[in-house]
């Protein structure tokens, strides 16, 4: 179900209803569990089975992490960790693995092509690698914590919840199972954060419907081989609103995913955090989809040794960690290219750093404005591996970039794009004037005044209703 489609809507107006009637209070796990499960097995019932199937074998695991024998724990752990990442690499990256190394025409190679990819599954496996690793980093406290129930059946119903939870059940954020477990219990209607649930609502409504939807009108012209007869600004221009509408795109889902929670009483992890105004690489990332960005670090970059092994190892890590991170956005080269880039990107930010003569002296501000700018542009370069996933076709619109400086530009798709990526823009530079500037508007008034015009373009001035762009990860 699409967020913004009546059946979810349907769906969320009813659960909420009886969610928080005093006859079933003590049922509201078993209610959001059974919301969940028809959000995600609406399309494709099919898919329910290997979903029930991950869960369970996660449940089995993280039990036997805390409860079993203690000579047996580590080997559990390693057992439910591989078969999580088995569960993704086969279907998620068997028909990358067909079309490279084998004949697709008929046999193995056939078959591996054909392997379908379960919607949300990148994130649901890495729910339950954080569920094993957190009980067993911390055996002795997750019982106190509520991480693992000594009830079975309720350590079951526990994880079911945290896994299905269908506001982030398909795009994130990632959740942790340390932060999430503890908050299961009895949720009253009258402490619902409606302030925060609105705010979250509107704004990720806005982007998504009112921004991305706008500009995904646009930038499909991105795709080849319709580029090829874009003029050279033109074609700069469009990478530049994709790269503000799949910002709007997944902000606005993350948004929408607090908002809910919220309604129903759970607090989520916020997953962006004006990612485009960061003057460093570091900094973009703990800006952009933090969710994913925390969880490579705390169960991917420190395992393989942080910066704790020397410089060389610091820039390796740093490397792998965010070459994995690539490839765990899709299945094509293109993504283990994209994640490369930001890898290299890192590492030679963390050596300038290492080896820089001012560390602690502060920038002045026109460097930290061109250090802003190169960030974005560089930001936005890679974008183009998300949206061409076909390497050769990269080269092409590159070509095109430097070749069709000949062809006349359309300025009313130019302007089109320009005008629907000024909000984005005005919504980091707002942020950035709030902080640098806090005394001089009345922040509270002017948000309210921008929440209301963000609820009136989402009624008058949506655009086509489209998938989330990462519901293919």
């Amino acid at each position: 179900m699409l967020f913004n489609s009546f059946e979810f809507l349907t769906l969320t107006i009813a659960s909420f209803a009886i969610y928080y009637l005093s006859i079933f209070r003590r049922y509201q796990v078993q209610i959001l569990i059974v919301a969940s499960l028809i959000f995600y097995g609406y399309a494709n019932p099919k898919l329910l089975l290997l979903f029930l199937f991950s869960v369970l074998i996660n449940v089995i695991s993280s039990y036997s992490v805390v409860y079993g024998k203690r000579s047996t724990q580590k080997t559990v752990l390693t057992i439910g960790v591989i078969f999580n990442l088995s569960i993704l690499a086969f279907f998620k990256y068997s028909p990358l693995i067909g079309s490279t190394f084998f004949n697709t025409g008929n046999g193995i190679g056939a078959f591996l092509i054909q392997i379908p990819l379960p919607v949300g599954i990148s994130f649901f496996t890495f729910e339950g690698i954080t569920l094993l690793v957190d009980a067993y980093r911390g055996r002795d406290e997750a019982k106190s914590e509520n991480l693992v129930i000594p009830s079975l059946g309720t350590h079951a119903m526990h994880t079911t919840f945290f896994v299905a939870f269908f506001p982030h059940l398909i795009a994130g954020p990632i959740l942790k199972a340390h932060h999430f477990l503890p908050q299961i219990k009895e949720k009253f209607f009258k402490d619902i954060p409606w302030e925060f649930c609105y705010r979250n609502l509107v704004t990720g409504y806005f982007l998504k419907m009112v921004i991305a939807d706008q500009l995904s009108q646009h930038t499909f012209w991105i795709q080849y081989p319709y580029f090829e007869v874009k003029s050279s600004i033109e074609l700069i221009v469009l990478l530049f609103g994709y790269s503000i509408q799949i910002f709007a795109d997944f902000a606005g889902y993350s948004l929408i995913a607090l908002g809910i929670a919220g309604l129903f009483g759970y607090k989520l992890e916020k997953n962006f955090d004006f990612p485009y105004i960061s003057t460093s690489f570091s900094e973009f990332w703990r800006r952009w989809h933090i969710s994913l960005s925390t969880f490579l670090k705390e169960y991917l970059y420190i395992p393989l040794g942080g910066n704790r092994r020397g410089p060389f190892r610091t820039y390796l890590n740093l490397f792998v960690t965010m070459l994995l991170g690539g490839l765990w956005h899709g299945a094509a080269w293109s993504y283990a290219i994209w994640g490369a880039f930001h890898g290299c990107a890192l590492a030679i930010e963390r050596f300038v750093k290492d080896h820089g003569k001012q560390k602690d002296k502060a920038m002045p501000v026109f460097m930290n404005i061109l250090s802003g700018l190169l960030v974005f542009m560089f930001v936005t370069f890679a974008w183009l591996f998300f949206k061409l996933t076909n390497i050769s076709d990269v080269v092409k619109y590159v070509a095109a970039i430097f070749n069709n400086t000949h062809v006349a530009p359309s300025m009313s798709s130019m302007a089109y794009v320009l005008m629907y990526s000024l909000p984005v823009i005005a919504y980091h530079l707002l942020y950035l004037s709030k902080n640098l500037m806090p005394d001089v508007l009345r922040w509270s008034n002017f948000e309210a005044y921008a929440h209301g015009l963000m609820l009136f373009m989402i009624v008058t001035n949506s655009g086509i209703s489209g998938d989330f762009i990462y519901f293919q990860f």
